[in-house]
């Protein structure tokens, strides 16, 4: 049973084609996950569907009495609320039914016999629909599931204005994953997640019996949740039976058909014209040549996709430090109070140090007082005095500006053929380069940012989970330029394939927390 249609959507940015006739179905209880690189209109085709955004062309269709649960890159929470306000409100069509339960409960008392009976089948309906839903065990679901994503340890009572990036997304992914809808769309909901935790959401989606639609990078995330997979490509949206690594076998399957396809019909068309204009001047021949050449009119001439622009990362080293790049005595990190035990490290010149553990605990802090960023807690933390840093942070809204105006007002002194060069490398194209920064995806944000680091001297890279929005060849590509970069290098991250193999050290923040995990 179909439970979404969507038929011949098209949509675009002034001259930047987006969708181009999409088509897409989704079954009552596929999984099915949305690919494609960085730019090519996954996020777009959500909002089209979810109605936050109206296609320029095109048909959507859902089921009757459908109920949806959107988790996207820019969701908000109000402030004010607590942790456990916000995922009470999954259930706030439940309590509003029970609220209209009571109401009649009260008007019984002072009704005719008819309306008694009315409101006694309604009550009965309201009642029946409270128990299916279990909503007199929902204190217990919201446990499990804040549990489930290490809400718990920071305190369901805790104000959400109070909360960290990745601490805010996962009570905006538990408040969906708790509203239980027919179809769940779920955008890049791994990002600030850490191990034990998609391990968490990986069983959960696993055994999830709706439809769900999910965006994400995390290839092993993918291939362990979905059965579907839906590739849009220059436009085109394009149906894959399977799992994200039997989808690449066939898209390359039909790479190499079209490539063999229209290298065939490329020799066809040369020999044709080469034979009409050989022989459309002579007499004998002239019936011919114009046989061939109607043959050629009406043949439906096969096009190659342009290829994608592939970013190429490399970072610039600057003079060499002392032996002993970042050195921390009894540190510890915290606000208003302390997030962690003293800690007492070195970081030497040229290692490359990864960061893991629950979000929360510190990482981010950690590296921010490395930098001087903030101040210690307790202790200090002392640099080498030939540091040069280049930091890269986690979160980033992004600018009013073009990424070409963002780049240029950082580098005055470089061209413009220069600037939008650099932009290119990071596998940006013309569009992305004269958009403004706050309307470009995740991914693309990222790779403006990370231009900027490529051009600036620097012996001490810290990255705070660059990996985020990134595309598969761009995740690959920023691994090899790490691993090939002559400096030291800090980096946190929640994505032990992408640090696996480019690491001297692994840190678990877990080991020096003061908080119960």
């Amino acid at each position: 049973m179909s439970i979404l249609n969507v038929e011949h959507v098209t949509h675009g940015y002034g001259a930047r084609q987006i969708l181009n006739d999409a088509s897409f179905r989704l079954l009552k209880g596929e999984h099915v996950g949305l690919v494609g690189a960085n730019g090519e209109g996954k996020t777009t085709f959500l909002n089209i569907i979810t109605g936050k955004l109206m296609p320029d062309e095109g048909k959507i269709e859902w089921c009757r009495h459908i109920t949806t649960g959107y988790l996207d890159q820019f969701s908000t929470l109000e402030k004010g609320k607590t942790i456990y306000d916000v995922l009470r409100d999954a259930f706030k069509h439940l309590s509003e039914l029970e609220q209209e339960m009571l109401d009649m409960y009260e008007k019984m008392s002072d009704c005719s016999d008819e309306e008694m009976n009315e409101m006694m089948e309604s009550v009965g309906e309201i009642q029946d629909i409270l128990d299916t839903n279990g909503y007199y065990t929902i204190d217990s679901k919201i446990s499990e599931y804040a549990n489930g994503l290490g809400l718990g340890e920071i305190g369901l009572q805790r104000d959400v204005s109070e909360l960290s990036g990745g601490q805010r997304a996962k009570v905006l992914l538990a408040k969906v994953l708790l509203e239980n809808p027919m179809i769940l769309i779920l955008d890049e909901p791994t990002n600030f997640l850490d191990e034990n935790h998609i391990e968490w959401l990986k069983g959960f989606l696993q055994d999830y019996q709706n439809a769900f639609i999910l965006v994400s990078h995390d290839i092993p995330f993918l291939n362990s949740v979905v059965n579907v997979i839906y590739h849009v490509e220059n436009a085109v949206l394009t149906r894959y039976t399977g799992d994200y690594d039997n989808f690449m076998r066939m898209h390359e399957l039909k790479k190499k058909q079209l490539e063999q396809a229209y290298e065939k019909q490329q020799k066809e068309i040369a020999g044709l014209q080469e034979f009409v204009a050989k022989n459309k001047a002579r007499a004998a021949t002239a019936n011919m040549a114009r046989s061939r050449q109607r043959k050629l009119d009406k043949m439906e001439v096969i096009t190659l996709a342009k290829e994608k622009i592939k970013p190429s990362f490399s970072f610039i080293s600057a003079r060499t430090t002392g032996k002993v790049v970042i050195e921390g005595t009894d540190l510890v990190l915290g606000y208003d109070t302390p997030l962690t035990k003293p800690l007492n490290f070195r970081i030497e010149r040229n290692t490359k140090t990864a960061i893991k553990g629950v979000n929360g605990l510190g990482k981010s802090t950690l590296l921010k007082t490395m930098l001087g960023i903030i101040p210690p807690f307790k202790g200090k933390v002392q640099l080498d005095q030939f540091v040069q840093p280049c930091y890269f942070e986690q979160e980033d809204n992004g600018s009013d500006k073009t990424a070409l105006q963002e780049i240029w007002d950082k580098f005055p002194s470089m061209t413009n053929a220069e600037v939008r060069a650099a932009l290119a490398r990071c596998g940006l194209t013309t569009e992305h380069i004269t958009t403004q920064v706050r309307v470009l995806s995740g991914g693309e944000n990222a790779k403006v940012r990370l231009c900027a680091l490529m051009l600036r001297e620097c012996n001490l890279l810290v990255l705070d989970e660059p990996t985020n929005h990134l595309d598969v060849d761009a995740k690959e590509e920023l691994k090899r330029a790490i691993g090939a970069y002559k400096g030291t290098v800090v980096l946190v991250s929640h994505e032990p394939e992408f640090y696996n193999g480019i690491v001297t050290d692994v840190w678990n923040i877990e080991d020096y927390t003061t908080k119960i995990i």
